[in-house]
């Protein structure tokens, strides 16, 4: 049982305004788990390639039949095995966790507060966010930036298309963290499992 609890930030790079969590995790969850816990906080789908970067070095699985990957010295396949306190030891130490290779979105973890564990506290919990998390296979960061743009004059020529691929219901203010927790407590940390 873990005896110690990690207060992290998990915020989207160059996303202007910011998108970000913060999560309470057992500093001793897998991570692997740790990346579904950051899929459902996010807003994620899993259905992207991620890896975690932490002094140059790429943890992330490998896929059987998978040959893509380059297996050099800076790759680590261990990320099952390998815990959280492994990467993150002191406050305010960060790491990059990397979804979608294509797109690459990446995202700041900061480990901000080390905690003791609460009685009544469920972990891991969301304790606050801001704004959406940007639709997949939308181009990155700079896509999405571009798709907000165009969402702001409807009378610009990609509106519709945009407005028909996104829904009616879009809205990148919007972030429920009542939402997420119970996304959280369900099975895989609320992650869709492919």
């Amino acid at each position: 049982m873990t005896n110690k609890i990690f207060q992290v930030q998990i915020a989207l790079k160059n996303s202007n305004p910011k998108i970000w969590r913060r999560v309470l995790i057992p500093s001793d969850l897998l991570l692997s788990d740790f990346h579904k816990v950051i899929q459902t906080t996010m807003g994620w789908s899993n259905s992207h390639l991620h890896q975690f970067i932490k002094d140059q070095v790429y943890y992330t699985v490998r896929f059987p039949d998978d040959d893509s990957w380059d297996d050099g010295e800076n790759v680590d396949y261990t990320e099952k095995k390998l815990r959280v306190s492994d990467l993150l030891t002191a406050e305010n130490e960060t790491i990059t966790y990397e979804y979608d290779f294509g797109d690459s979105w990446g995202h700041e973890i900061i480990l901000e507060k080390i905690l003791p564990v609460g009685e009544k506290t469920q972990y891991p919990t969301c304790l606050t966010g801001k704004r959406s998390c940007p639709p997949e296979d939308c181009g990155g960061v700079w896509g999405y930036a571009d798709m907000l743009k165009i969402l702001k004059h409807p009378d610009h020529d990609e509106y519709e298309g945009i407005v028909e691929w996104l829904g009616d219901e879009f809205d990148p203010a919007y972030f429920d963290k009542e939402e997420v927790n119970d996304l959280l407590r369900g099975k895989n940390y609320g992650c869709v499992e492919f």
